[in-house]
């Protein structure tokens, strides 16, 4: 596999970005593409390893990833297409936005710089797309059953193509005005364009995949009438219940769960909205230090806010800025900085928040103190003890929840129907994705809880397996 010696002669070249200021000025993607010369040397470093532990364990969707790197070394870039089609649906999201848990397990990063293998995923799908090798599947025998797929993110796309192509009729509803769900509603432009998203509905359309959007299962349309027109139904709605922030004054104006933040910004930028939470000119603070904070952050430098801090109430990673992964081959807990932090914002760690105070029912100022983490005792959960004389305040006109999700939203597609929930809230289901229903399925999120875009796509593709072998035994 790839270039023999090849991770000796030739070093990882890491993704290159827009400069700041160009980039702040508009939404467009801030990474730069490598050329495919570039892409074909990093694809000779993959060591061709006995056993690949990018694909047994960092890979949530096990990607055949020695095989497309060898291919891209070779110059055999629709080898390597087809290779990595075979287990990704859509690698032209996860090329984008997924944290490359494969990289961090990659056998090169035992004592060295990993394979671009996110890179390589990327390259070989826009190279796919532009030279038209990606083009509709259609099933070659229709099964006569059908299935509703209610909600658009990875998942439900994943599950909708997979049951689509097995010959089933799919019927895929979606409450927003356009299809994407956490894709389009969730994830800025700058990280994911959303004509990315267009090009490939495109290709679903054309296999015969139905959309239904601006529809609320449960108030448009009761899940009693799909359960009558429909041989199955699969809940893909994703864990959209944030995690609150249960503080005085928590219920003040200018405080907002992230996600109506970005999903307004996004709704504004593609022309659906107009309007709605804008930080230009304003002290923004972002209480939460993953990945939907670090999207808030450089969404609100793109809207012109005039500072902005990030509180986590964690620890601070361990600082690491070697090119091996301490922790391999596991995703070690170090301190990352993305794209958007280098745009400007102030972090801060071991931050816990104790109130907001505002003037005329708008939230002006943010009360903190500081903690510390202490070990807990025979395994149990450290716990923080507040340092003494540590408290302080910030003046904020706009504060956004970053904190998580805790289940799926308990609407009333699910209490209606009497669906069953887990002890974390998250939809119940058996090891074949069915719920307590019969023909009733989960996937993704909603049943498994917040997770990364790429094991929701994993979970819309097992669960479309399922789903069809239950229709064709049913």
């Amino acid at each position: 596999m790839g270039k023999t010696g090849g991770f000796l002669e030739t070093g990882r070249s890491e993704l290159g970005y827009r400069d700041v200021d160009t980039r702040l000025a508009d939404y467009k993607e801030v990474t730069i593409d490598k050329t495919v010369e570039e892409l074909v040397e990093q694809g000779g470093r993959c060591m061709g390893c006995g056993t690949p532990f990018c694909h047994s364990i960092g890979c949530p969707i096990v990607n055949l990833i020695p095989e497309w790197n060898d291919a891209i070394w070779r110059g055999q870039w629709r080898e390597a297409f087809e290779r990595l089609e075979i287990t990704n649906n859509f690698p032209e999201f996860t090329g984008r936005v997924c944290p490359a848990p494969c990289e961090t397990s990659c056998t090169l990063s035992i004592n060295d710089a990993p394979v671009t293998i996110k890179q390589n995923e990327r390259a070989i799908i826009e190279k796919a797309f532009d030279e038209g090798w990606v083009v509709p599947i259609p099933p070659k025998v229709e099964s006569g059953k059908s299935v509703a797929v209610i909600g658009s993110g990875p998942a439900g796309l994943a599950a909708a193509q997979q049951l689509r192509r097995a010959g089933h009729r799919v019927s895929l509803f979606e409450k927003n005005r356009k299809i994407g769900g956490l894709l389009r509603y969730g994830i800025p432009d700058f990280k994911l364009d959303k004509r990315v998203i267009d090009r490939r509905l495109k290709q679903m359309v054309a296999e015969g995949v139905v959309f239904e959007t601006g529809v609320h299962i449960g108030e448009d349309i009761s899940i009693r009438y799909l359960r009558n027109k429909n041989d199955a139904i699969l809940f893909a709605m994703g864990a959209g219940q944030p995690r609150e922030l249960a503080v005085p004054g928590g219920n003040l104006e200018g405080i907002h769960f992230a996600m109506d933040f970005l999903g307004q910004s996004n709704c504004r930028i593609s022309g659906e909205m107009a309007g709605g939470i804008d930080a230009k000119g304003k002290t923004v603070l972002v209480v939460g230090g993953g990945d939907t904070g670090s999207d808030c952050i450089g969404t609100a430098r793109r809207q012109g806010a005039s500072e902005v801090y990030q509180y986590e109430i964690m620890p601070k990673p361990m600082f690491w800025n070697e090119s091996w992964n301490p922790a391999w081959p596991n995703w070690p807990d170090i301190l990352r900085t993305t794209s958007s932090h280098k745009e400007g914002c102030e972090r801060e760690w071991n931050v816990e928040t104790l109130s907001f105070e505002g003037k005329n029912n708008a939230v002006s100022r943010g009360n903190f103190r500081r903690i510390e983490w202490i070990p807990g005792v025979k395994g149990a959960r450290p716990s923080a003890r507040p340092i003494p004389g540590s408290d302080f305040s910030l003046d904020v006109d706009i504060v956004l929840l970053a904190m998580g999700f805790v289940h799926v939203e308990h609407n009333r597609a699910l209490l209606d129907q009497g669906i069953k929930f887990d002890e974390r809230g998250n939809i119940w289901t058996t090891d074949k994705y069915h719920t307590n229903i019969k023909g009733v399925f989960a996937a993704g999120d909603a049943n498994v809880g917040a997770s990364l875009v790429v094991r929701a796509l994993n979970h819309g593709r097992l669960a479309a397996r399922e789903i069809n072998r239950w229709l064709t035994e049913n």
